[in-house]
């Protein structure tokens, strides 16, 4: 079983991954602001109090289909206070992408990738790559390949609950 992978720095990589990310061609926002398939604009910020599930996919990919009813399952489910939100890569129009989406009854909200959307999210290292996002809208997990409803839940229930204000 596979499982998400904390994010993680160690001291002696510290100024080498500053000096990384200073050079590359991408840098994580602190917020991203994404439009979906039906209009509507999501961001970060906007899901405050929530955990963020942001899930790099493509029609085409078989471990990206197979992680999708995981995917509805998370989104469905109340308790788990957490949002999915999928982004289509490498797809041909807005059409194939919502009508594949319909067809499977995804219900969770669907954005077109554009490289600015990747430079706003993270970096696609393969399909599916997602990233989770903790209530105070902090990345704190990334996977590239595969994800199960188990394995995020079980991040999830294995971090402290948000401390009442």
């Amino acid at each position: 079983m596979q499982t998400l992978q904390s994010v993680r720095f160690y001291p002696m990589w510290l100024a080498g991954l500053l000096l990384a990310l200073a050079s590359s061609s991408w840098v994580q926002a602190a917020d991203f602001k994404v439009t979906d398939t039906d209009g509507k604009i999501h961001t970060l910020s906007g899901y405050k109090g929530k955990w963020v599930l942001v899930n790099y996919w493509a029609t085409w990919c078989p471990p990206c289909l197979e992680e999708i009813p995981d995917l509805i399952a998370l989104h469905g489910d109340k308790k788990n206070n957490l949002v999915v939100i999928g982004v289509a890569m490498d797809y041909r129009n807005a059409r194939q992408v919502t009508d594949f989406a319909n067809g499977l009854l995804v219900d969770y909200p669907i954005v077109l990738g554009t490289p600015e959307i990747v430079r706003q999210i993270g970096p696609v290292q393969g399909l599916p790559t997602t990233y989770l996002y903790n209530p105070d809208g902090k990345m704190v997990a990334q996977q590239v390949g595969l994800i199960t409803r188990a394995a995020v839940e079980s991040y999830i229930a294995g971090k402290p609950a948000r401390p009442k204000k």
